[in-house]
């Protein structure tokens, strides 16, 4: 009798599984890192084809690790980070790399949906932006640059999208991610509008056929049964977007429920259901989709700095060759040799102000041309001023958006709950503890993502009658109250933060030019 359920995700960085018994505990976990491939400025990518590999021997490893077999799982999900496309061929092979969220190279497609159809006309219809470069504006750069290669395309699938396909044969998508596909996905009414797919030139049947997220969509086949070591039929659910995945995980389960990431990227998420918020003012400067918990009526809004954790993934690879030496010797994580010096750091770096748009920025600035700026650096500056600028530049991003929240008056239920990624550093939650101002509580279970994604297969299984199973589940460690005199100095330099880039945006737009015309 089954006895267990699996959860993975795919976030941009890297993959993740989890097996757990019905009552919340881990039995097993796996995880894969894999490369994140910039050919080109702007661009950013992952070899598909290691997508469904790291799949298969993830699974293998979990029921490895755990003494289960194929049989005993009741139920598989699946998420990712978003907007992704993976595109498939009529045989359900990849047609070249996958796109992951920080791809900002279709500039071109957006001036001209802007110029053709019009940007309000398209944020009403989608409550997307166009900035952030979704899947569907992703298509028009794959017809436009590489028509015979788009010619081979039959589907367009989210990476947890095609996973699921090769679980079931099944081509899917969630309505967490359907937002993520933008330009002619209708938000309010749940679906593909044909007349703008019709307008814009991108078939209808390219679409995937869309699910609640805690829908059964297919089971296991044959052939994937003999590939991952799962059994044949076992139920796949839909899926949900990672973020989502992850804040469930964690127990939010209710409007006004708030969390906070550090993955890739680095965001946090506030529920709500009043869809008016979507295209309000302020809503229109963020993120905003539904939620997996009762899709229909609750959303969240995920304000996002486009390059959170991966700032210090960044300096780990591009300058930390001997940190990196250490740390296979000591066995002392890389993240910690870099953290630690940082910490010793006061409050400000001393004067050194790190605007962390390494590839552009999302919410609440929407420029693919802003890149990342150090400012204020002198002789007096070394590596940990720098490490400690860029974390600090990632909480006056979070606090840019934040204010916003605030300011929309959006209920919250604080403590801020803080969750993956570089949030794991107690150190970078200080830092925006303090830099916010508001507490911080950290989640204990380290799961992450794939145990959330581990409670949808429970709830789409019917193991479990509703979600809430993981607010009973949640432990919170590790409070954070903000210091009043390090928060009032952390506002001076946030206002400094801000003039910044609004220095720069004309001098990102003619580097942008430059760089284009040389590239």
């Amino acid at each position: 009798m089954a006895n267990c359920l699996l959860g993975i995700d795919y976030g941009t960085g890297g993959t993740k599984a989890v097996l757990i018994d019905f009552e919340g505990h881990e039995l097993a976990h796996a995880y894969e890192e894999y490369e994140i491939i910039h050919e080109r400025d702007g661009w950013s990518e992952h070899d598909a084809k290691n997508y469904w590999d790291a799949a298969c021997r993830m699974i293998r490893v979990c029921l490895e690790k755990s003494g289960r077999t194929g049989t005993d799982v009741a139920g598989v999900a699946v998420s990712s980070a978003l907007p992704s496309l993976v595109m498939i061929d009529e045989h359900g092979n990849p047609v070249n790399r996958g796109y992951n969220l920080l791809d900002r190279r279709a500039s071109e497609q957006v001036e001209h949906l802007r110029n053709e159809i019009g940007e309000d006309v398209l944020f009403e219809l989608t409550g997307s932006r166009l900035e952030d470069h979704p899947a569907i504006v992703n298509l028009l750069w794959e017809r436009d640059k590489r028509p015979n290669d788009f010619a081979r395309v039959r589907k367009a699938l989210t990476i947890d999208g095609f996973i699921t396909y090769r679980l079931t044969g099944i081509a899917s998508l969630h309505y967490s991610g359907a937002a993520f596909f933008g330009v002619a996905y209708d938000i309010r009414n749940r679906r593909f509008h044909e007349p703008t797919l019709s307008a814009i030139g991108i078939s209808f049947d390219l679409m995937p056929e869309l699910f609640n997220c805690e829908d059964i969509v297919g089971e296991v086949t044959p052939n994937a049964a003999s590939e991952t070591g799962l059994a044949t039929g076992t139920p796949v659910a839909a899926g949900q977007v990672d973020c989502n995945a992850s804040w469930i995980g964690a127990g939010a389960t209710q409007v006004g429920d708030i969390q906070c990431n550090l993955g890739t990227v680095g965001n946090f998420g506030v529920v709500y259901d009043d869809q008016s918020f979507t295209f309000s003012e302020i809503g229109r400067k963020l993120l905003n989709f539904p939620y997996t918990v009762d899709s229909e009526r609750n959303f969240v809004s995920v304000p996002t700095t486009l390059t959170g954790g991966q700032t210090l993934r960044y300096l780990r690879d591009q300058f930390s060759q001997a940190e990196k030496l250490a740390s296979d010797i000591t066995s002392v994580s890389v993240y910690d040799l870099l953290t630690l010096p940082a910490s010793k750091i006061p409050p400000g770096s001393e004067g050194l102000i790190a605007l962390p748009y390494l590839m552009g920025e999302r919410t609440p600035l929407w420029d693919a041309n802003a890149r990342g700026t150090v400012f204020g650096l002198s002789l007096t500056h070394g590596k940990a001023h720098l490490t400690r600028a860029m974390m600090e530049g990632v909480a006056y991003a979070l606090n840019h958006n934040y204010s916003l929240i605030q300011q929309a008056g959006l209920k919250v239920r604080l403590p801020i709950v803080l969750n993956e990624g570089g949030a794991v550093s107690r150190v970078w939650r200080q830092i925006i503890t303090d830099v916010l101002g508001v507490p911080t509580v950290m989640i204990k279970r380290r799961s992450g993502a794939p145990f959330g994604d581990a409670i949808l297969a429970g709830v789409a299984t019917g193991v479990y009658t509703s979600f809430h199973v993981t607010r009973e589940w949640a432990e919170y460690v590790d409070p954070m109250e903000p210091d009043a005199n390090t928060h009032e100095r952390y506002t001076e330099y946030f206002e400094l933060y801000k003039k910044l880039y609004e220095s720069l945006k004309d001098n990102f737009r003619e580097l942008a030019r430059i760089r284009t015309k040389y590239s």
